[in-house]
């Protein structure tokens, strides 16, 4: 990656959406640092983030353009646990591993690590995963600080990096799920714990109305 395109790159929200037409958010700071790609491509990044990557490359800023999206609140993913059957597709599915869960388990968003992406939204086969604001009346990089696009970039990197050595998926495979080894039991009751801390942040956020 050329130093130009790095600099684009962290000028990015992580949000790894796809929505700029690019696979990730590397590939779409490489094509704009190659002239291939506008600046106003990134909806997550909003009017600032068009600003942002003008600056960096010299260009006049645009308005962003709606062909990729319209500037929002960052969402955040809600798996209707009644309705989950543990299909694991989600699990693929998300690129900062901020969906836990086991095959044929019910599964659940850690909230801290969700960017909004939506692209575990059409792989779900019974639309049990919604979406709810996280920053109700902020947008773009008002709803999004530097240390949560440095965590969501590390998280993504992690996951490319095991997909890239062909690691399982998630944090657990469906066939060391369906497991009996020594191994799989304690993966199993890390997951399992997991979720139950995830059930139990969700419903005290419920609770206070945050």
């Amino acid at each position: 990656m050329s130093p130009l395109a790095n600099r684009l790159l962290d000028a990015l929200p992580q949000t790894q959406c796809t929505r700029c037409g690019y696979p990730d958010c590397a590939g779409y700071a490489e094509a704009v640092a190659a002239g291939e790609a506008g600046i106003d491509q990134c909806p997550p990044g909003g009017e600032e983030g068009v600003r942002r990557l003008a600056a960096l490359t010299g260009r006049m800023p645009v308005p962003l353009n709606p062909e990729f999206g319209t500037e929002g609140p960052r969402m955040l993913a809600v798996i209707d646990e009644a309705w989950c059957i543990g299909c694991t597709l989600c699990l693929d599915a998300c690129p900062t591993d901020a969906i836990v869960g086991m095959n044929k388990r019910m599964h659940t968003v850690i909230a801290l690590h969700c960017t909004g992406c939506e692209l575990c939204i059409p792989v779900c086969p019974v639309d049990c995963i919604a979406l709810e604001s996280a920053t109700p009346g902020c947008t773009g990089w008002d709803a999004w600080s530097p240390g949560q696009a440095a965590v969501a970039r590390r998280r993504y990197e992690i996951y490319s990096a095991r997909r890239r050595l062909g690691a399982p998926d998630g944090p657990i495979s469906s066939e060391t799920a369906d497991g009996d080894s020594e191994a799989a039991k304690r993966k199993r009751s890390v997951v399992e714990a997991a979720l139950a801390r995830a059930r139990e942040s969700a419903a005290a956020r419920r609770k206070t109305g945050a």
